[in-house]
């Protein structure tokens, strides 16, 4: 098992040029359908804080890897979950995504198939 977790505060990622190097194409696309200023800075906050929280629990990552590699979407009850072929695919990634008006946070467990 391994455990990542992320604390982002929202103010110091209210940027542009971050959400063209955070978001992959398929969030970047949700994102422009958002019309509200704060919720969009959550729903980029909380991608940013589970993708923080995915590097920390691999613990490692190669020079080729980036934020684009990895995509946040939610089900059809809004639990979010990861698209990555970043951790392998016998593996099952928990996530939990929350914010406030000022924070986003993200929990991520991998479990590893018993052998």
């Amino acid at each position: 098992m391994k455990i990542g977790t992320d604390l982002v505060e929202l103010k110091r990622i209210d940027s542009h040029r971050l959400i063209d190097r955070v978001l992959s194409e398929q969030e970047k696309e949700i994102y422009n359908n958002i019309t509200n200023d704060k919720a969009k800075l959550a729903y980029f906050g909380g991608r940013f804080a589970a993708k923080e929280a995915l590097f920390k629990a691999i613990s490692h990552g190669d020079l080729k890897t980036n934020y684009r590699d990895i995509t946040v979407l939610n089900d059809e009850f809004g639990k979010p979950y990861i698209k990555t072929k970043l951790v392998d695919s016998q593996n099952t990634i928990l996530l939990s995504i929350s914010h406030t008006d000022n924070y986003a946070v993200a929990m991520l467990i991998i479990v590893e198939p018993k052998l």
